[in-house]
């Protein structure tokens, strides 16, 4: 039974005002655990749950067909977790985030941008939660922590990094107490048993996939397990399920554009998900399906918007074909081509790593993509020279500004929240 546990707050002395000093008596939510909870979907929401799982299904089995499966998932897993690092407050452009992904590829380390750095990491965590899907079949909380280890790598809270709180933390409120939190999570001592359980839940296949996703994120969201990362790694942990479950075996949904641009309702039905007395009880059964209703909804929208996108990324490519002229299959400026979307700037080098020619093939590629307008010379990390597809960056933006947008067209409807201006000479 879900239960709230009545605490006494012991201030510690820091805090500048006489408020943020005080001790007061807080509650700290502490979940049912999901192994042996029962769920009911309502008839709607069931439905719900099916399209985004048939949405899903489509985008892996058929839009893929268009653009490289490997290009497009990258780009679909960049976007992804840009968008979810910015529900936490990280926003960035895609070209600066790109050129210190090149920077960091190029030098060993990044230009010292410390919000691309924070967003990469989350890149790095969403490509675990992957490989670890694929890597065996069942989650464990050693892959959890994983996942979060590598989502804090290289960041001032790396010594936190895969490492379960010991300490209370809450959401909202004051940075020195839980006074006047909006949640406070279960006490640590409760967070080793709930993760675990939750892990035991994710490892399953009772439930719909769909379903079987946002219980664990809003699971994960309830526990916050961690000092910091927590919404990160649990979003991560949607796709995992997915990709495990076989909903997802090559290209990610971009769910967390969605979630962002529905930011008030996605707290909202996180907080609904969150009940006090038996999981059979109404408001248990109805705060669960508005959330499952709202996930799978944003899962089959972040479907509809990325086959578009996709097909925006396969017209670049033709145009770029266009543009060369006759190209010789199986030529390295053929493989670029077909690579680029997914690493929009690159280096000689790193573009010889890409399509697996030499140096010499790839810099000849590099020369006739320049010289036809597809790439064009930047500058990365300390003078290194390398070459972007700024076309491809456009379209990157382009596709954050849509979802931004309640009705995914900013001409229509004004995004719901910050998005990145338009591409220079639109």
């Amino acid at each position: 039974m879900a239960t709230f546990e009545r605490t006494y707050w012991i201030p510690d002395g820091g805090g500048v005002t006489r408020r943020d000093r005080r001790g007061c008596e807080y509650a700290a939510y502490v979940p049912d655990t999901l192994m042996d909870r029962s769920f009911m979907f309502h008839g709607d929401v069931a439905a719900d749950v099916a399209d985004a799982e048939a949405a899903i299904l489509r985008l892996n089995s058929e839009a893929t067909a268009l653009v490289s499966t490997e290009s497009i998932a990258r780009l679909l897993l960049r976007a992804e977790a840009v968008a979810s690092s910015r529900i936490e407050g990280l926003r960035i452009g895609a070209g600066r985030l790109l050129r210190e992904e090149a920077s960091r590829d190029l030098e060993g380390r990044g230009r010292g941008d410390v919000t691309a750095r924070e967003v990469l990491g989350n890149v790095d965590a969403m490509a675990a939660a992957l490989e670890a899907a694929t890597a065996d079949g069942a989650v464990t909380v050693d892959t959890i922590l994983g996942i979060h280890r590598r989502l804090l790598a290289g960041t001032d809270l790396a010594p936190h990094a895969g490492r379960v709180r010991t300490v209370q933390n809450w959401i909202g409120g004051s940075s020195f107490n839980p006074c006047s939190a909006e949640f406070v999570p279960p006490p640590p001592d409760r967070v080793p048993a709930l993760l675990a359980d939750l892990a035991a839940f994710c490892s399953d296949d009772s439930l719909p996939a769909v379903a079987q996703a946002a219980i664990a994120h809003a699971q994960f969201e309830t526990i916050h397990p961690f000092v910091d990362g927590n919404g990160r790694t649990g979003r991560a942990l949607t796709h995992l399920i997915l990709r495990r479950r076989g909903l997802a075996p090559r290209t990610v949904p971009p769910v967390s554009l969605i979630l962002a641009t529905l930011s008030r309702d996605y707290v909202a039905a996180l907080m609904a998900f969150r009940y006090d007395g038996e999981s059979s009880c109404p408001t248990a059964v109805e705060g669960l399906n508005r959330w499952i209703a709202l996930f799978a909804g944003s899962c089959t929208r972040a479907v509809r918007d990325a086959a578009g996108f996709e097909n925006r990324v396969h017209d670049i490519q033709e145009g770029w074909r266009e543009r060369v002229g006759s190209v010789r299959r199986g030529s390295a400026v053929e493989a670029m081509i077909d690579l680029l979307p997914g690493t929009p700037i690159v280096t000689v080098s790193s573009a010889s790593r890409l399509i697996g020619r030499s140096f010499k093939a790839a810099n000849r590629g590099v020369e006739v993509l320049v010289s036809t307008g597809v790439l064009r010379q930047v500058n990365v990390g300390r003078r290194n020279r390398a070459f972007e597809a700024t076309e491809v960056i456009a379209a990157f933006t382009d596709l954050e500004r849509a979802l931004g947008s309640p009705d995914g067209d900013t001409n229509v409807a004004p995004p719901a929240r910050p998005v990145p201006g338009c591409p220079a000479g639109r």
